[in-house]
């Protein structure tokens, strides 16, 4: 058993554990120095995750190879970014604990665990754990009404995400005799022989997955999570936590459920096709800039199904590209959320932006780089997200994968009003009084992601490759 394999994880969770007692031991003014920890050990964590060669350990249980490698890095990268965020945010808040930073980090070692499940048990031991610490997350500005709303909202109805998920295992265990990926994989050979409960346990793991990735019809919770949530919390929720579910997903769908691709096809197309719908027409309506994000996200989620779709190895690596370009992109756009505070007071309306390439160009002009990149306006790098995703659909050739890409192409003109009403808004409307001056680490998260969404061309080639190559371990 080479337990090296879980090493990253392994020392995350020490950490965490470390961390967590300096905590208690300095009670004062330990929240600043428990981050720094936390971020230290996510520095650590990634340089393991480069160094631990591709296998299977623990029995068929863990694996590691390429794709976990891939999103591993972008896991632990979007985490670190809101861990950022989250400083001078929650001092002003009155909620800088040093248990925030704690939960961040016990939370990615869930995610990192689902991106090397091999096995649906081992994938339901690190959703379970992410989601967890997510709930204490959404709740944990304890005296506001909408944050304790959130968090009770998040956690009920993940509960019953989870109850559908381990439903659709069991079906699969009854019918299959086996819950090991590979196992699962020569079982399910002939598509013409597989069992009705089989797939119908299939469905059940494919809807509790959707739940955490925020797709129609489950998607009822984001809304009023995002909107009720400590933005930094909010901002978390829109980055790492998409990333892990959805690469379960792919090794799930691919993987044991890869020659039936047949079957779960339609389920996924009918799926991304009203995530695409909801998100971009939804949005249109909306006054707050975080439930504008919230229904954003839900039509991004709906974009990269389009590549699982596909079920071929161009569809996997354009989702993999697709949620590589996501993560920046949010977390750029949540830092200058963040950054719109006024008297000492978060605001959240897009009315509260109006005029500010007047008071504040930066900010702006970032502000607008993120609209224009989710809007995959080219040479941003939401373009190139939209462009991989729907170039393998139409790969695809098929009459439905078509269908597929041209409404992609449609809804995408859709959401273009709404990003682009909040540039109008920014640069053509009349000045509100200037926002506070932003903390440097706000700053940073905005501009290190500004900066990657514009030159993300020049190192497109790299991208790719990598991409490329976990999706070129995932089908073998």
């Amino acid at each position: 058993m080479n337990w090296t394999a879980a090493l990253p994880e392994i020392f995350l969770s020490c950490a965490g554990m470390v961390i967590l007692l300096l905590g208690v031991v300095q009670k004062k003014d330990s929240t600043t120095l428990c981050t720094m920890g936390v971020l230290a050990a996510f520095a650590m964590a990634a340089m393991l995750v480069l160094q631990v060669q591709p296998t299977a350990a623990y029995h068929g249980l863990f694996v590691t190879d390429a794709m976990a490698t891939f999103a591993k890095l972008l896991i632990l990268a979007g985490a670190a970014l809101t861990a950022v965020l989250s400083l001078d945010f929650n001092a002003k808040a009155g909620t800088a604990r040093f248990e925030f930073p704690v939960l961040i980090l016990f939370s990615t070692v869930g995610m990192m665990t689902m991106a090397s499940a091999a096995n649906l048990m081992t994938l339901y031991m690190g959703l379970e754990l992410m989601s967890l610490a997510i709930y204490v997350l959404a709740a944990f500005a304890r005296d506001d009404l909408r944050s304790s709303e959130a968090g009770l909202k998040y956690f009920v109805l993940g509960a019953l995400a989870s109850g559908l998920l381990l439903y659709g295992i069991s079906l699969t265990y009854g019918f299959s005799g086996s819950m090991d990926f590979g196992r699962l994989a020569q079982a399910i050979t002939d598509p013409d022989g597989v069992s009705t409960g089989l797939m119908v346990g299939m469905a059940f793991i494919l809807a509790g997955l959707a739940f955490k990735i925020s797709a129609v019809p489950f998607h009822m919770w984001t809304p009023d999570v995002y909107e009720g949530a400590p933005t930094p919390v909010t901002a978390f929720i829109s980055t790492a936590p998409k990333v892990a579910p959805f690469v379960a997903l792919l090794r799930v769908m691919v993987g044991p459920f890869g020659h039936v691709t047949v079957q779960w096809q339609p389920i996924i197309v009918l799926v991304a096709i009203a995530s695409m719908l909801l998100g971009s027409f939804a949005a249109i309506m909306q006054s707050n800039i975080k439930r504008l994000m919230a229904y954003s996200s839900i039509g991004h989620m709906g974009y990269a199904l389009v590549g699982l779709a596909a079920g071929t190895e161009a569809g996997v690596r354009g989702v993999l590209i697709y949620l590589l370009t996501y993560v920046a992109m949010s977390a750029g756009a949540f830092a200058c959320i963040i950054a719109m505070r006024r008297d000492g007071r978060a605001v959240e309306r897009i009315a509260d932006l109006a005029g500010l390439a007047k008071t504040d160009l930066p900010l702006a002009s970032l502000l607008a780089i993120f609209m224009f990149s989710m809007a995959g306006i080219p040479p941003f790098a939401g373009f190139f997200g939209k462009l991989y995703v729907f170039l393998a659909a139409v790969q695809v050739g098929t009459p439905i994968m078509w269908t597929l890409a041209i409404l992609g192409v449609l809804t995408s003109v859709v959401g273009c009003f709404y990003y682009l009403r909040v540039v109008k808004v920014m640069f053509f409307d009349a000045a509100e009084p200037a926002f506070d001056a932003r903390p440097a680490g706000v700053s940073f998260v905005a501009v290190a992601s500004g900066a990657f969404t514009v030159l993300f061309v020049l190192a497109l080639g790299a991208f790719t490759g990598a991409a490329g190559s976990a999706a070129k371990a995932l089908f073998g």
